[in-house]
């Protein structure tokens, strides 16, 4: 895992630091199997990215919004009002808490004198909330989101925007994420890509492979500060 202190860090948000549970209990509350919530998220990544791909844009909460609404209606184990249902699990993502890794492991780079920043295809606000709650705000120098480079992640324009507001050479600064397809672009745009496996999962064959790889946010800290 050896790998040199990144002088700005650049967190991804939804799964990295949010822990996504709740969400999968909002499913249930209203009705509809908690093994649909990843197959949801997974959706609307896929219609973001296609998006993207194809040179449009919309934002976060609208993707999530539809695919849910999609899901919902052609599920025959759910039944119930579909406007209610969508804004209740929609509602979910204020609520969220973060991983029990994520402040020790932010506070330990902070105090290290890196710099932190947040970069999600999600809200800003949402994330600013999330960081608030858990009394984190002040580490985080900028809460970003792709609504300004109007590209979703893995795109290398959102990275470029992430270390342009740095300040930064890409190579100066490290995505840290738990999903593969934001390291490989990350590393793809030039960033140090630092894959937090919390799962033990094993990592695609067909990305490039994350040149730093821990178990959670504060070993890959004490790593970084440590060397």
């Amino acid at each position: 895992m050896a790998s040199p202190s990144p002088q700005v860090v650049v967190f991804d948000v939804n799964e990295t630091l949010s822990d996504m549970s709740a969400i999968r209990d909002r499913f249930e509350e209203v009705g509809a199997p908690g093994h649909l919530m990843p197959t949801w998220f997974a959706g609307v990544l896929r219609d973001g990215f296609a998006l993207t791909a194809a040179g449009g844009y919309a934002e976060f909460g609208q993707v999530a919004d539809a695919v849910l609404r999609e899901l919902l209606t052609g599920s025959p184990e759910w039944k119930g009002d579909l406007g209610t249902a969508v804004s209740y699990v929609l509602d979910g993502f204020a609520e969220l808490g973060l991983h029990p890794d994520v402040p020790e492991g932010m506070r330990i780079l902070r105090d290290a004198g890196v710099r932190l920043f947040t970069l999600t295809n999600g809200s800003a606000a949402l994330t600013d909330r999330l960081l608030e709650r858990a009394g984190l705000l002040d580490l985080v120098e900028a809460r970003l989101d792709v609504s300004v480079p109007r590209v979703w992640k893995p795109a290398a324009a959102a990275y470029r925007y992430a270390v342009d507001r740095a300040g930064v050479l890409p190579g100066q600064a490290a995505l840290v994420a738990v999903h593969p397809w934001d390291i490989d672009g990350a590393q793809r745009a030039g960033l140090v890509g630092a894959w937090l496996d919390r799962l033990g999962a094993s990592y695609p064959d067909v990305m490039t492979a994350p040149q730093v790889t821990a178990p959670d946010l504060t070993t890959l800290a004490r790593h970084w500060v440590e060397h």
